[in-house]
């Protein structure tokens, strides 16, 4: 499992530009960024090369942030492919809080970042069907 950074940030012009400079000053690289929205706030979850001090330095400069885990599972960097994950979540009765896709660098192939209830038990599963479930991205 790897370790996401939630960030709850007012939805206003430049609040991005704050967030990534306070990492940038504090030499924090992003891995994995992903944002959803509503009227005034947004919550950005990221996977970052220092989660804790991401947290510490963010919290600092008045944000307020939320660390948990998430799995990471490789999957093939063709079509159809996370429909094939999705089919094998399903068969196993397993329901997801939400999902995103990213890319892992070194390995070449796109990675589902998977939030679920039971991640240990989501672990598992995807790795007894033959899914590569990562410790960390690069």
């Amino acid at each position: 499992m790897i370790r996401q950074l939630s960030i709850f940030a007012e939805n206003k012009k430049g609040a991005m530009g704050r967030i990534t400079q306070i990492l940038f000053e504090n030499g924090i690289n992003m891995n994995t960024l992903i944002t959803n929205d509503s009227a005034e706030f947004g919550i950005i979850r990221m996977l970052v090369s220092d989660t804790d001090l991401a947290a510490n330095v963010l919290q600092k400069a008045g944000y307020m942030c939320h660390s948990d885990v998430v799995v990471a599972a490789e999957i093939a960097d063709e079509c159809g492919s996370l429909n094939g994950l999705l089919d094998v979540i399903s068969d196993g009765n397993i329901n997801l809080d939400y999902l995103y896709v990213t890319y892992n660098t070194l390995s070449r192939l796109p990675v589902a970042i998977l939030k679920a209830v039971d991640l240990m038990e989501v672990e598992e599963f995807l790795q007894a069907r033959g899914y590569k479930v990562l410790e960390r991205i690069d």
